[in-house]
């Protein structure tokens, strides 16, 4: 059973290879575009990305493939890039779309935490995800300098990683870690923001950012009120 599964995700990552180089030359016939078969390497980057992701979607019953998603994910990307920029001779979008790269490491923490059921891996990929998402809206803009005051995003995505912990494992630590971490996050924000004029949407970050942190910091003791109830009518 598990040779005809792996028969099957070759098969298919074959008939992908196959169908995408089909509809490249196609183009390139209608269209006359100028350029060769060897544009088209990425695709052995894309197959084995495929392979590390789709291998733990067959083989059920496994939780420790999903650390495959880890590696897996990242590789898909990297290999989508690489394919719009061979394809299009266009590499000078690397400099806007890196920032995937890390993006996709955190989804694979998180589909990893998923398939394996194990909410410690949400840490690190709130931590990562965090940091590319910064790292994607500063190459987008090119407003590098924000980091000015944007550093304060480290001790605020541990803090939040933290909370969200709490909320599962219902530990007081991580509460306090977490609310800690994160005021320490948002009074550096305001601080930076007071004496970096100029940047309107990074004097309104700091008080937004505040009201989020009180709305977690309500619904957890609101969800933890619920279960309390909840224990001792049981």
């Amino acid at each position: 059973m598990r040779n005809r599964k792996y028969s099957m995700l070759l098969g298919g990552v074959l008939i992908l290879l196959g169908g995408l180089s089909l509809i490249a030359n196609l183009a390139a016939a209608i269209f006359g575009w100028d350029w060769g078969l060897w544009r088209l390497w990425p695709l052995m980057v894309i197959s084995v990305g495929i392979f590390l992701v789709l291998t733990p979607l067959l083989v059920h019953g496994k939780r420790g493939l999903g650390g495959m998603y880890i590696p897996g994910v990242p590789v898909l990307v990297t290999g989508g890039i690489l394919m719009l920029t061979s394809v299009f001779n266009w590499w000078e979008a690397w400099e806007w779309l890196w920032p995937l790269e890390v993006l996709s490491m955190a989804a694979g923490f998180l589909f990893a935490s998923l398939y394996m059921r194990n909410i410690w891996l949400l840490i690190p990929a709130i931590i990562i995800g965090a940091n590319g998402l910064l790292f994607q809206f500063c190459a987008l803009t090119g407003w590098w300098e924000v980091w000015a005051a944007l550093w304060t995003i480290e001790p605020f995505s541990v803090g939040a990683a933290l909370l969200v912990m709490y909320l599962a494992k219902r530990r007081k630590g991580l509460l306090i870690a977490g609310a800690i971490l994160c005021g320490i996050a948002i009074i550096g924000l305001m601080g930076m923001t007071a004496i970096l004029p100029g940047w309107w949407f990074l004097n309104l970050m700091g008080p937004a950012i505040l009201l989020g942190a009180g709305v977690i910091l309500l619904l957890t003791s609101l969800s933890g009120r619920s279960l309390t109830r909840k224990v001792i009518t049981e």
